[in-house]
């Protein structure tokens, strides 16, 4: 491998977190989930979780290179089939998790804070939003408070804007050593 790559496969490495995930619930629009995906390796996010529930799945390896600058080769993903099964996964492995929600109690973002040990962050469908049972079962839910007409942002945007906010209330974490040299060494076979 050459000398350059692998420096910059350091160095991004070194910048990565393993405390946030993102989990899209039933994104329809795989642009939609390609434009997060970019936003997640921007700002070191290296797991991302897809539940297809309802909506037909895709490979998040293999959708929108264009929309994600190929964002998506450089993240790691888990699939699953049921909110409740990822949910149970993401208790077991210790996220407090926090859904995104137009409802009359959801904390605004701008009052909120995220000192939890690690945070799983829900997106919802573009359309009818997360699913009832996903709000429900949630530790938190959090929403962008609005200054306009529109009620909320595009699902990408609303990723964006939310994840910024926790990435910039946070301390950074980064990996342990042992996890920076298997994602090195993961990254160098990419």
């Amino acid at each position: 491998m050459q000398q350059k790559r692998l420096e910059k496969i350091t160095s991004v490495v070194s910048k990565r977190r393993n405390d946030i995930t993102v989990v899209l619930e039933d994104i329809h629009d795989p642009h939609n989930a390609a434009a997060i995906l970019r936003t997640c390796d921007g700002l070191g996010i290296q797991n991302v979780y897809f539940i297809f529930e309802k909506e037909k799945a895709f490979n998040p390896k293999r959708v929108g290179k264009a929309s994600s600058s190929s964002a998506n080769k450089w993240l790691d993903f888990k699939i699953f089939n049921s909110t409740l099964s990822c949910f149970k996964t993401l208790k077991h492995e210790g996220y407090t998790i926090i859904a995104t929600a137009l409802t009359p109690t959801a904390e605004g973002l701008d009052n909120a804070s995220f000192t939890e040990e690690k945070i799983a962050l829900l997106v919802g469908n573009e359309h009818a939003g997360l699913s009832q049972k996903a709000i429900n079962a949630a530790d938190r839910v959090i929403q962008i408070p609005m200054a306009g007409f529109v009620q909320s942002y595009n699902v990408s945007v609303s990723a964006a804007i939310i994840l910024w906010d926790i990435v910039g209330k946070r301390k950074t974490k980064p990996l342990s050593r042992i996890e920076q040299k298997k994602l090195v060494e993961n990254f160098s076979k990419r």
